[in-house]
């Protein structure tokens, strides 16, 4: 009888069934599909052999009983392929309304078959002598064309689809798929090699080696579901416009008493027991160090939340007594987050930044904190797209010099003007810029801009002397900052008089050794430096008495201060004194009016900053500005400059 590959097929699956009953599912719409494929694929190799059996005993079994089973296992083979493209399907239609109207049309289509199967007749084969049997006729033909056709409709969602199907399942299906097609050609063209249920068995191997072994989606060390599971199983739950409750567990190093890692080990394996035996939870190790428990409603949270806090802050060996102190982050809804990557970024984030869970080791992801971090995300993407498209812009405001009656400096300000011509404020991006590093690109691109601007203006000839750039606390930390400025200045030709560099108090406390180490490079190429924003933070004249700076800017809240409230004039009047005492020239910012002016320039101050004479301006309008404004002194000197030239 033969059979035999057939049995090896059947062999092949049980075997498969064996291992995959044998472990724990995640119950993914994948698998249940894969599931479905499967148990149809034994019920095709099933009904192979029985029609096999079927046709060589035909002398005992009844000529409708022969061909009914004959055309039952070609109907079969028809539903495995269908079962293969709701297979595929699930993949592709993540949302269940338009998979469920793709399913039923297909479905129809297969019902179709199935009916022209069992009405068009069969005919059947058997050579005893020479051990062949194959069906044949009308109904074989339908059921051959009906399961091309199938094939056919996954290979072209396969090449339609690609984007939207994973990597790893399009090449598994395409592999199934170029097994079955080499089967049913050669079935086709000879009747008498039996192949195309030892193909589905194949077919259905590739896809468990490939794709859905339910242990690659387990963590060996704990047994609980590993990243790669969070992943999917998250996904499925946003596809499905689902809301589910997740509280992320960090257990790192901090988090033990001192104990060796062996008894470390011993405690989490306890810990994971007890978790897993939480009703209503999926457990998943994300990181060495992250476990997430993902429950399945909030009634479940709720009513598991503070047991679980409380078991963790009892002993986990008794004989030991090892208590655990893990970080605990939690959101009652996932809808928050837009999707599986948003939301483990809102958790990362908060691990990282949160000061009321570094305080605490709690902290519950609320609207109010997912809306300020998305604002803070939006202005990452600007200023990465800023960077990338050249959308940093340099303003400057001009400065006035009492003693000299004419502008002589500028600060260089930073500007973002996006392709539609939205303009954004230092205020909006610089903060963010700070804490995820991209200052530093930002700082040298202010840098290179200005450095660009002296090149093409000569800023002497409109009676400047100089432009001040400001320096960001990061910035100043950064041990090439005086190599990489003298670097860009010799690329552009740029003379290091004409460059002032502002640093901030923070700066001189948090890098004091770095920045000074900076300066001093700096400072014997040439360029000068002014001490900016004094009179906020930790003001101290100690700082100015070691920084080589040879001008210190009064902020605009010092300024405002000093006609708004008599105790801050007292304090002003002394730190003035002590600065014009040391031989450093002092810069007022935030003048806003004439009387405000009048006040400052009485007191001495040498410099004055403000809307009073501009606000800050871009390149073209602040050197149109200048040449309109800078009095007969300038233009005498501008006049110099061009003989000279």
């Amino acid at each position: 009888m033969p059979i035999h590959v057939q049995c090896c097929g059947l062999f092949i699956m049980l075997v498969l069934l064996y291992f995959y009953k044998s472990q724990k599912s995640i119950k993914l719409n994948t698998e249940r599909s894969f599931w479905n494929a499967f148990c149809m694929t034994i019920v095709c190799i099933v009904l192979d052999i029985t029609s096999c059996v079927t046709i060589c005993r035909m002398d005992f079994f009844p000529l409708s009983l022969v061909l009914f089973v004959a055309k039952a296992y070609l109907v079969s083979l028809v539903g495995v392929t269908f079962f293969a493209l709701m297979y595929i399907c699930t993949d592709i239609y993540s949302v269940k309304k338009m998979y469920i109207k793709q399913m039923r049309r297909y479905l129809v289509f297969a019902l179709t078959a199935a009916v022209l199967i069992f009405v068009v007749p069969i005919e059947v084969f058997y050579d005893k002598d020479e051990g062949q049997l194959y069906s044949y006729g009308p109904s074989t033909v339908v059921a051959y064309i009906f399961a091309a056709l199938t094939m056919m409709m996954i290979g072209i969602l396969l090449v339609r689809k690609r984007k939207e199907i994973t990597k790893s399942r399009l090449e598994a299906v395409s592999i199934l798929l170029g097994i079955w097609i080499v089967a049913v050609v050669t079935q086709f063209i000879f009747p008498k090699l039996l192949l195309v249920g030892f193909a589905c068995a194949a077919g259905m191997l590739v896809l468990y080696l490939k794709m859905e072994n339910p242990g690659y989606n387990i963590d060996r060390q704990t047994g609980l579901f590993n990243n790669s599971a969070f992943l999917q199983y998250t996904k499925q739950l946003y596809d499905m416009g689902a809301s589910f409750p997740i509280l992320a567990i960090i257990i790192e190093r901090s988090c033990f008493r001192s104990i060796s890692s062996e008894l470390e080990d011993a405690v989490i394996a306890e810990a994971v027991q007890y978790l897993l035996g939480i009703p209503g939870t999926r457990v998943f190790r994300i990181t060495s160090t992250e476990i997430m428990l993902i429950f399945s409603d909030k009634d479940t949270a709720r009513e598991n939340m503070e047991s679980i806090r409380r078991r963790f802050g009892q002993p986990w060996s008794e004989s030991r007594g090892v208590i655990v102190t893990p970080y605990w982050i939690y959101a009652e809804d996932s809808l928050l987050a837009d999707n599986t990557i948003d939301l483990l970024y809102l958790i990362r984030y908060a691990r990282q930044n949160s000061k009321e869970l570094a305080e605490t080791r709690f902290f519950e992801l609320e609207s109010e904190y997912v809306r300020v971090r998305r604002e803070e995300k939006d202005i990452e993407g600007l200023i990465s797209d800023a960077l990338k498209n050249d959308w940093v812009e340099v303003w400057y405001q001009p400065i006035y010099s009492t003693e000299e009656g004419r502008f002589t400096s500028a600060e260089a300000l930073i500007r973002i003007r996006t392709d539609t011509g939205k303009l954004y404020q230092p205020g909006n991006f610089i903060d963010i810029a700070e804490r995820n590093g991209t200052i530093m690109q930002l700082g040298e691109t202010v840098f290179e801009k200005v450095c660009l601007f002296l090149k093409e203006n000569d800023i002497n000839g409109m009676g400047l002397d100089y432009i001040e750039v400001n320096l960001s606390v990061i910035q100043c930390a950064y041990n090439q900052l005086a190599e990489d400025y003298i670097r860009i200045m010799e690329e552009y030709e740029v003379e290091p008089g004409l460059i002032n560099l502002e640093i901030t108090e923070s700066a001189s406390i948090n890098a004091r050794k770095t920045l000074l180490r900076n300066m001093e490079s700096l400072r014997k190429y040439g360029v000068t430096f002014s001490l900016d924003d004094f009179g906020t933070g930790q003001s101290n004249l100690d700082y100015i008495v070691d920084m080589p700076v040879q001008i210190v800017k009064f902020d605009k809240g010092m300024t405002g201060a000093y006609f708004e409230n008599g105790k801050a004039k007292y304090i002003m009047d002394a730190a003035m004194g002590m600065i014009q005492g040391m031989n450093l020239k002092i810069v007022s910012e935030g003048i806003e009016s004439e009387s405000q002016f009048n006040v400052m320039r009485e007191l001495g101050i040498n410099y004055i900053q403000g809307y009073y004479f501009s606000k800050p301006l871009p390149a073209d309008e602040f050197v149109k500005f200048i040449r309109e404004n800078q009095g007969a002194s300038a233009d005498k000197k501008q006049e110099a400059g061009s003989k000279r030239a």
